[in-house]
């Protein structure tokens, strides 16, 4: 099966692009959503979350207060580490699983960090969302009310511009208009239904 691993920078617009393979009808998988799957109400990985970090990480209506987790992981490594180890085997498997169960002509798989971890290595192309930083830091500022020192720290940690530019198969310039970028989507899409057909 294709499978294109959908990345890029904070604020470049991966959203935009997957809802847009998503209207062509193509299966999207996207890791931010598996890894809150595997932590819903009932999930066995809540209740460790629980045991390991105390009742005061779940809300009132039984949910994983994330905002909390945050704040407890974000200076402490051990705790980090115990989180990550816990739950990236169950997120990867959940990926694994929507992405056997997807019917469309091909898959696209979100995610953020592709290149930084050795999720692009489940893909078949690396296709990247690409904005300059100045559009990361005013669009993220925008949409989520956040401070563009706080959106400056998360750019830091993620993949160098140039080094994620260099390690794609295919880009996409997000600095038009929306419709700019759907028709960009559009072109894609014919491109990776002609892969499919080879």
């Amino acid at each position: 099966m294709l499978i294109i691993g959908l990345t890029g920078g904070i604020g470049s617009g991966k959203t935009a692009v997957s809802d847009k393979f998503e209207s062509l009808g193509i299966t999207v998988v996207d890791a931010d959503l598996a890894s809150r799957k595997v932590v819903e109400l009932g999930q066995p990985a809540l209740k460790e979350i629980e045991e390991y970090f105390g009742s005061e990480i779940i809300t009132e209506a039984g949910t994983l207060d994330r905002e909390k987790l945050r704040e407890l992981i974000a200076f402490n490594e051990e705790k980090r580490k115990w989180l990550e180890s816990t739950l990236h085997p169950l997120i990867g498997e959940q990926i694994s699983l929507e992405v056997s169960n997807s019917k469309s002509e091909y898959t696209v798989f979100v995610a953020p960090l592709l290149l930084e971890t050795n999720a692009h290595n489940m893909c078949s192309r690396v296709l990247v969302v690409d904005v300059p930083v100045e559009t990361q830091v005013t669009r993220t500022t925008n949409r989520d009310k956040t401070s563009a020192d706080q959106v400056k720290k998360i750019i830091s940690v993620q993949m160098d511009r140039e080094e994620r530019l260099k390690r794609a198969d295919d880009v996409i310039e997000n600095t038009g208009s929306i419709e700019e970028l759907e028709k960009n989507v559009e072109l894609l899409h014919q491109k990776y239904l002609a892969l499919v057909n080879e």
